[in-house]
């Protein structure tokens, strides 16, 4: 059996006594007495040195911080970590902690699995009970040894396919359009999924929906009077497709500089028919993304000879050119009252959601280019796999083409037989 490490108290006090009556000899250094009296006693010099030093400061005979000092400061540092260490469990358990009411055992467990390798099991199980919830490290482990529930294997599996749906809509979906979008897909591996469950998931995994925040309008008023009336009276509703566009222009920080961009959008469906990027807020970035409107309705054979056009007073709207551009295809001009938004309200919330959904959500941009490959990207996602609430939580363009499908069917319908 080994010696023990810890010297005795009696011990310890004969040899520092023993050392400062040795030290007080004429011609004895301190070094000599720890030496001598540590070689007699079978302690180490140094450990000896160390003894006497300590002595020596809670004697007040030499400067320092006392033992009791010291320990009471160890003391506080201890309380101070644990304190420390208990608030970053509770903020991290918040999720789950907020509500109040008992969270259910798999979450408290899948929260102590994912958060015991930085505070440990045993402090997170204090912390929760403090909070009120009754957690034991015995259950913990026990529900390790277990073969996991019927539930949790499904949760997972669940979750899996919910961060899967949430990351390929540019993590913008919140919990009604994430249920939607697994409803369309027709559950998981067959299972309905019911919203509640959608959205505990959604909750355990972090996982939410994109914030929309209003951001700044850059609308130039064109000088001089405008005779073009407000056709919408902010009825933004259309009956078919072609018949009501709504048109804005915004504006994004890059590296680089501003680069602004134009867009068209139609009522109907929501869908975005037209788009233009330009570093200079100039009149030709409007008409270009008009241009490029006309000629994707025209190449799919639209007829847009009904179609109202709306946007706000901007001097872009109000060019010349624009108003020439709208007049080859016998648009009518419709513009909102000048510096109230909610005149072209559909398509200031665009911009908006436009900014949520890829600016904030996935930059900073460097420039132009590169924002013009992802504004491609995100629009192709917008048009035809995005889901709509405003059109019962489909993409435009099955909206539309569900439309055509109607009309084309209506059209059958009302010939006569054999016709």
């Amino acid at each position: 059996m080994g010696a023990p490490r810890k010297y005795p108290d009696e011990l310890r006090e004969r040899a520092i006594r023993l050392v400062l009556d040795a030290r007080a000899e004429p011609g004895t250094s301190a070094k000599g007495a720890c030496q001598r009296i540590g070689s007699q006693l079978g302690i180490s010099p140094e450990t000896l040195r160390v003894w006497v030093s300590r002595a020596e400061v809670d004697a007040g005979t030499r400067p320092g911080v006392p033992s009791e000092v010291a320990e009471r400061l160890a003391q506080l540092e201890r309380e101070n970590r644990e304190l420390r260490r208990a608030n970053e469990i509770l903020k991290s358990a918040s999720g789950f902690l907020r509500g109040g009411a008992r969270p259910p055992a798999p979450v408290v467990l899948d929260y102590i699995d994912r958060h015991k390798e930085r505070f440990g099991v045993e402090p997170i199980c204090a912390v929760l009970r403090d909070a009120g919830v009754q957690i034991a490290p015995s259950t913990y482990y026990a529900s390790k040894k277990r073969a996991p529930s019927r539930r949790a294997v499904t949760d997972a599996e669940t979750i899996k396919e919910i961060e899967r749906v949430h990351g390929e809509n540019y993590g913008v979906y919140g919990v009604r359009k994430v249920y939607a979008q697994l409803g369309r897909e027709g559950g998981v591996d067959g299972r309905h999924v019911a919203r509640c469950t959608v959205a505990r998931l959604m909750r355990q995994a972090g996982l939410r929906g994109v914030s929309r925040l209003r951001a700044p309008r850059t609308t130039v008023r064109a000088k001089g009077p405008d005779s073009r009336p407000d056709l919408v009276k902010r009825r933004f509703t259309a009956s078919a497709p072609h018949r009501l566009w709504v048109a804005d222009i915004t504006y994004v920080r890059t590296f680089s500089g501003w680069v602004y961009a134009a867009f068209v959008l139609d009522v109907f469906s929501r869908r975005v028919v037209g788009w233009q990027l330009s570093r200079n807020l100039y009149k030709e970035l409007a008409i270009d993304a008009l241009n490029m409107a006309i000629w994707t309705r025209r190449r799919a054979g639209a007829d847009l000879v009904k179609l109202v056009h709306h946007s706000d007073r901007g001097s872009q709207y109000v060019s010349v050119k624009y108003t020439e551009a709208l007049g080859e295809v016998e648009a009518v001009a419709s513009v909102g009252s000048a510096g109230d938004s909610y005149d072209n309200a559909m398509a200031e919330a665009f911009n908006s959601l436009f900014k949520a959904e890829l600016i904030r959500n996935r930059g900073p941009w460097t420039g132009q280019s590169d924002l013009e490959l992802a504004v491609a990207e995100y629009l192709d996602w917008y048009n035809h796999r995005r889901l709509h609430g405003e059109i019962g939580l489909v993409p435009p363009a099955e909206y539309e083409a569900a439309w055509a499908a109607d009309q084309t069917d209506s059209h059958d319908a009302r010939q006569p037989a054999g016709a």
